[in-house]
C-alpha cells in the first residue's frame, strides 16, 4: 500500500484548499470590500480596526452598576425567499433587528453587532449585498458592526444558499433594568407598528402563498400592493432609536417592553407580565395589515394560527403606566414610528394574552 500511495502522487498534481471547494481569495477581497461598510458604523467606544483576532469596545463610562445585555439570533426560512428572489441586501437588516429588538427591551442600549456567514462557496457579491444589510441594521440601531465571520462549507449548503446568525451586546444600569417587575394593573400598552411579518412565520407564509395559492414571488397582488416577493422581504423594524426616545421622555413612566416574535402577541407579551396580571388587547384598536388577511384566506388559515404565529401587524409593545400614556405615544411618534393605545393591564390568572 505504502508503494502505491507513493506511485499516486509521483504521478498527480498536488490538490490545493481551492480544489477541495474554499477559496481564500475570494475570502479576501470580501473582507477588502466590507472594511468600508464597518467603518461606517464606528462608534464611540470601538477600538482597533477590522482584521484582528477579535474586536475590541471600551465599556462607556457614567452608567451606574453597569450590566452587559446579550443576544442571538438569525434569519430563519426568510431566507428562503432571498435565495428565490436574488434580493440579498435587506435580510442582514433583519439579521441586526431581530437582535437588538430583544436587547432595548431591557432598557439597554445596544453597542455592538457581531455576524456569522456561512455558504457552501462563497459569492462575493452575494455576501457583500448580505453585510451590506448587517452594516445598514447597525447604523439604524446606532451601533458597531465590531467584526464577524465568513466560513466557506464546500458540501454543507446547496448551491446559491447560505445561513446566517448574528450576535449583539448592549448595557444598561441595574437600577434602570426593565425586567416587567414595575408592571401593575391599569398600566396602558401601547401597541408600535410592524413592516410586516419581520422574521417570524415564514414556513406558513410561504406555504400559504406559493403553495396553496399558487403564487410565485414575482406575482403582483392587488390587496397588498407589490409582489409577493416584495411583501415577504420587507426588512424587519429596528427600534432601538424610539426606545431610547420613551425612557429619555417617560423615565419611571415606562414599565415594560415586549419584542413581538415567534409566538405573537399571544405569547410574548405575557413574559414581561408579572403573576395575578395579564395583558388584554383590543385587536379592534388598529386596522390589521393586509398581508394578514391575504394569508388568513389564502390558506385558509384560522385566527388562533395567526394570533400564534404571526406579529399580526404589532412589532413592539410598550407597557406604561397611565399617566405616561402621552408622553409615550408623542415620543413614539417623533421617532418615526406608528403607535397606539391598544390596550392594558388586568388581573387575572392566565398566562396568555387576552384578546377582545
Amino acid at each position: 500500500m505504502a508503494a502505491l500511495g507513493a506511485a499516486w502522487h509521483s504521478e498527480s498534481m498536488a490538490i490545493t484548499y481551492r480544489d477541495a471547494g474554499v477559496d481564500i481569495d475570494a475570502g479576501e477581497e470580501l473582507v477588502r470590500r466590507i472594511g468600508p461598510l464597518a467603518k461606517a458604523t464606528r462608534i464611540a467606544g470601538v477600538l482597533g480596526d477590522l482584521g484582528g483576532f477579535a474586536g475590541l469596545f471600551a465599556v462607556p463610562g457614567g452608567i451606574d452598576e453597569p450590566v452587559l445585555v446579550s443576544g442571538t439570533d438569525g434569519v430563519g426560512t426568510k431566507l428562503e425567499v432571498a435565495f428565490a428572489t436574488g434580493v440579498h441586501d435587506t435580510v442582514g437588516i433583519d439579521l441586526v433587528a431581530m437582535c437588538v429588538n430583544d436587547i432595548v427591551t431591557t432598557g439597554a442600549r445596544t453597542l455592538f453587532f457581531l455576524d456569522y456567514f456561512a455558504s457552501g462557496k462563497l459569492e462575493v457579491d452575494v455576501a457583500e449585498a448580505v453585510i451590506r444589510g448587517i452594516a445598514e441594521g447597525c447604523k439604524q440601531a446606532g451601533c458597531a458592526l465590531l467584526g464577524g465571520e465568513t466560513a466557506e462549507l464546500p458540501g454543507m449548503y446547496k448551491a446559491g444558499t447560505y445561513d446566517l446568525a448574528g450576535f449583539a451586546v448592549g448595557i444598561v444600569g441595574r437600577r434602570a433594568l426593565l425586567d416587567g417587575s414595575r408592571v401593575q394593573a391599569g398600566d396602558v400598552l401601547l401597541g408600535v407598528a410592524s413592516s410586516g411579518l419581520h422574521s417570524n412565520g415564514y414556513s406558513l407564509a410561504r406555504r400559504v402563498l406559493t403553495g396553496a395559492m399558487g403564487l410565485d414571488y414575482g406575482a403582483l397582488v392587488a390587496d397588498l400592493g407589490c409582489t409577493v416577493g416584495e411583501a415577504l422581504l420587507k426588512p424587519t423594524r429596528i427600534y432601538a432609536k424610539a426606545v431610547a426616545a420613551v425612557i429619555a421622555r417617560t423615565g419611571e413612566g415606562l414599565h415594560a417592553l415586549a419584542h413581538i416574535t415567534g409566538g405573537g402577541m399571544l405569547d410574548n407579551i405575557p413574559r414581561v407580565i408579572p403573576k395575578g396580571l395579564a395583558p388584554r388587547v383590543e385587536l379592534a384598536s388598529y386596522q390589521r395589515p393586509a398581508l394578514f388577511e391575504v394569508l388568513a384566506k389564502g390558506g385558509p388559515v384560522e385566527e388562533s394560527e395567526l394570533r400564534r404565529t404571526f406579529n399580526l401587524g404589532v412589532g413592539l409593545v410598550v407597557v406604561v403606566s397611565k399617566t405616561a400614556v402621552s408622553d409615550a405615544l408623542d415620543a413614539l411618534t417623533q421617532a418615526g414610528e406608528t403607535a397606539w393605545v391598544l390596550g392594558e393591564v388586568v388581573r387575572s390568572d392566565s398566562e396568555e394574552t387576552l384578546f377582545l
